[in-house]
């Protein structure tokens, strides 16, 4: 039996400007996704997704060497009834297999388990963790894997990696990768807030990229931001900073920052993470924080130190 395990994952600060180089800073969370793979004597590839509460979301059989999908069932309420859950594993696998074409290319076969240890619709990185485990049994570049299968930065397979926030650049297949000491001494003044809606960072991505234009000078900003941001040791800093990044963004994108549309009122400072419009939002804030987001039809409200690594 092989086991692997990867760290889910948030972007602090560089969200779409990460595509463009800039420097930004991601965390690994407390939870992730574990692959689990036990030899069988059948020639298949029989593959179960787990939910964090036990329940299984995908079920796929493979047949081997030919690597071809013999069945499938998926949870239609969690997935919309979209049924193409198995065909995307599907192309996943075949995208290994050029790369490693030696991967599953035999008769013998395998029972593949994933768990995940978060819900699956909060965002933090059900397809990064599946492509790393998947790259790590393989033996392939799992940033090679994600320019081929889903795309994006790759930031989300640095956290997947690391046990640390990190600061990345993308650099095609062999982004720059430093672990930071971020580590704010006023961390139990942040929280994570889940906006009841998961975002798809794709259609945030083609947005980003039909508006942008020549952003030379906001992925310098955004750079020197984040590099603020791990030096910070003041709140009200930390918060003077979160007001800049959400409106280099804002106006790149044209699109109105979190804090207007949803919180106007509210006594901290919030910041949106990753793909606009869904998914978690950082805030700075108290103990107030909780009854201020429940009362706004948010509930789940997360310390720093309880989702960050």
């Amino acid at each position: 039996m092989k086991e692997f395990y990867s760290n889910g994952k948030l972007l602090i600060t560089g969200e779409y400007f990460v595509l463009d180089g800039a420097i930004s800073l991601a965390v690994p969370t407390t939870c992730g996704q574990d692959l689990i793979v036990e030899p069988i004597n059948q020639p298949e590839l029989i593959w179960e997704s787990y939910t964090n509460t036990g329940e299984c979301w995908l079920q796929a059989i493979f047949e081997l060497p030919k690597l071809r999908l013999t069945s499938a069932s998926y949870d239609d309420k969690q997935d919309g009834g979209k049924g193409s859950l198995a065909e995307n594993l599907f192309e996943i696998l075949l995208q290994i297999r050029q790369l490693n074409p030696s991967f599953l290319n035999t008769e013998q076969g395998f029972l593949v388990k994933t768990n995940l240890t978060f819900p699956k619709n909060w965002g933090l990185g059900t397809s990064s963790t599946l492509i790393n485990n998947l790259a790590n049994w393989a033996k392939v570049n799992p940033y090679q894997l994600l320019e081929k299968t889903f795309g994006g930065s790759g930031y989300d397979i640095a956290c997947a990696q690391n046990n640390t926030p990190i600061l990345y650049t993308r650099n095609e297949t062999n982004p720059i990768v430093e672990k930071v000491n971020f580590n704010p001494t006023f961390k139990d003044q942040l929280y994570f807030v889940y906006l009841n809606k998961k975002q798809n960072s794709r259609d945030g991505i083609q947005r980003f990229k039909s508006l942008k234009g020549n952003l030379t000078s906001e992925i310098t900003q955004i750079s020197q931001l984040t590099k603020a941001f791990v030096v910070c040791n003041k709140i009200d800093d930390f918060e003077k900073l979160l007001i800049e990044h959400e409106q280099i963004v804002s106006k790149t994108i044209q699109l109105k920052t979190v804090q207007e549309i949803y919180f106007s009122d509210y006594f901290g400072q919030t910041k949106s993470l990753g793909a606009w419009g869904g998914d978690f939002i950082l805030a700075t804030g108290n103990q107030d924080s909780l009854k201020y987001f429940n009362q706004k039809g948010f509930q789940t409200v997360i310390p720093y130190q309880d989702l960050i690594l």
